[in-house]
């Protein structure tokens, strides 16, 4: 029988865990803002920490607590205070499954105060051959996360030298065109430092020309433009040379390995990790199911040839930096041309309850759905509702406000519930909307 392989899902916040776990994942990671490596998007606190690892042990699923910051000498009184905090929860039963780690220092500390929860390496730590895992296996660490450069076939080797270690490895979402994410760019420009989470994203902002000089080559063919470029809001300013393609010269496309999964399962890796603690809960719950159908799909051929197709439509219709398989058989793409490749659907909203009994103004039936809206929906649009299954699509016939009265749009932005009236029964809670669009837009909240 085939080893069962872990889905690993981002967790920005515990609404986003409800909603991964809800969509397929096996486990999820997160940590609090201080020491993991998402400072300002991250909803997390001690106490909802230990609220999300009860909710997925409630589900049989695990929880992993990030503390992969690399600290400096001020960091540690709080990491030894947070790391106590986390001893005391875990003897209460909240106790993290794995806490993933970066730094040496930490590991030492993490031994100290919590020698029985097993301790993961962070890719930030770029274990990208087996005599480094085999060190960090030697060490102590249960499970590697393996820098996003290792190749296919060091994958295998790996497994092979060093059989005992568990392998995580990263099957979608952003690619640093830095060193698996070890890039200073952000502290150079604006203060924010990548390496304590805080990371500004400078390598996806577009820049435009200042100060042009064309370079040619020795026929005299213009080759490369020497430029002085600034961003948008002229904050930033950084010479450079670029060719013909476009002013996103940092800008990595997305990885996308759903097609790789089975050669990824027979080289040896144990978890199939996504990024994207910062990707609202419409982009986690697509991925993680495309992914989940694949995983179970491994093993029957036809099935899972028609869950790829099937999953690679659903991530096309996400707003998305073009797709690549980053480092698992070459080099990986970047998007010279936009930050973003369009998308023909909107995220326009949650589906937080079937309402019992039904709202039913003036009387009248009707099958109700209370929603949470992220963006503005009106009774012409065409809807579609994704949940676990197939995904539904349904008309409006009507839009009430909070207080059940009718209204011609709902809106998001307003921290405001609202029902809509459609023609389907059987809607599940933890769905989501999403509209057709006329004109593809980018944008996603």
């Amino acid at each position: 029988m085939a080893k069962k392989i872990e889905l690993l899902a981002p967790a920005g916040s515990l609404e986003k865990l409800k909603y991964a776990i809800h969509y397929g994942a096996d486990a999820v990671y997160a940590g609090i803002p201080d020491f993991s490596m998402r400072y300002r998007v991250n909803k997390f606190s001690e106490k909802t920490l230990a609220e999300g690892i009860e909710y997925a042990h409630k589900f049989g699923k695990k929880f992993y607590v990030t503390v992969n910051i690399y600290p400096r000498n001020k960091h540690f009184a709080g990491i030894e205070k947070h790391l106590k905090f986390l001893r005391k929860i875990s003897a209460f039963g909240g106790k993290p499954d794995g806490i993933i780690i970066s730094d040496p220092g930490v590991i030492v500390l993490a031994k100290k105060y919590l020698p029985k929860i097993p301790i993961h390496l962070s890719t930030q730590a770029n274990a990208a051959n087996w005599q480094a895992v085999k060190f960090w296996y030697e060490l102590g660490v249960k499970r590697v996360v393996l820098a996003r450069e290792v190749t296919l076939k060091e994958i295998k080797e790996i497994r092979e030298k060093v059989p005992k270690i568990e392998l995580e490895y990263f099957v979608h979402g952003a690619m640093c065109m830095s060193y698996s994410g070890r890039c200073i760019l952000s502290k150079w420009m604006t203060g924010r430092s990548a390496n304590l989470g805080d990371c500004a994203q400078p390598c996806r902002w577009r820049y435009r020309a200042i100060n042009n000089q064309q370079l040619t080559t020795n026929n005299q063919q213009p080759k490369t433009l020497l430029m002085s470029v600034e961003d948008e809001k002229g904050e930033f300013e950084i010479d450079l040379e670029e060719d013909a393609n476009g002013t996103y010269f940092f800008n990595s496309k997305d990885l996308n390995l759903l097609n790789y999964l089975d050669e990824l399962r027979k080289a040896g890796v144990d978890s199939f990790k996504i990024e994207g603690r910062n990707k609202s809960v419409y982009y986690l719950a697509t991925v993680a199911k495309a992914y989940r159908k694949v995983i179970d799909a491994l093993g029957n051929e036809v099935s899972k040839l028609n869950a790829i197709k099937d999953g690679q439509k659903e991530l096309n219709n996400l707003i998305h930096r073009g797709y690549t398989t980053g480092f698992l058989f070459d080099q990986p793409k970047h998007n010279f041309k936009n930050s973003h490749e369009k998308s023909p659907y909107q995220f326009v909203g949650e589906i937080i309850e079937i309402p019992s009994p039904q709202p039913s103004p003036g009387g009248r039936g009707g099958n109700y759905i209370k929603i949470k809206p992220h963006n503005a929906i009106y009774k012409k649009d065409k809807l579609e509702i994704i949940g676990t299954g197939k995904n539904v699509p349904v008309k409006i016939k009507a839009i009430l406000d909070e207080n059940k009265n009718p209204v011609s749009s709902a809106h998001g932005g307003q921290d405001k519930f609202y029902y809509l009236e459609i023609d389907k029964k059987g809607i599940e809670p933890l769905s989501l909307i999403r509209k057709k669009l006329k004109k593809i837009e980018n944008k996603e909240k």
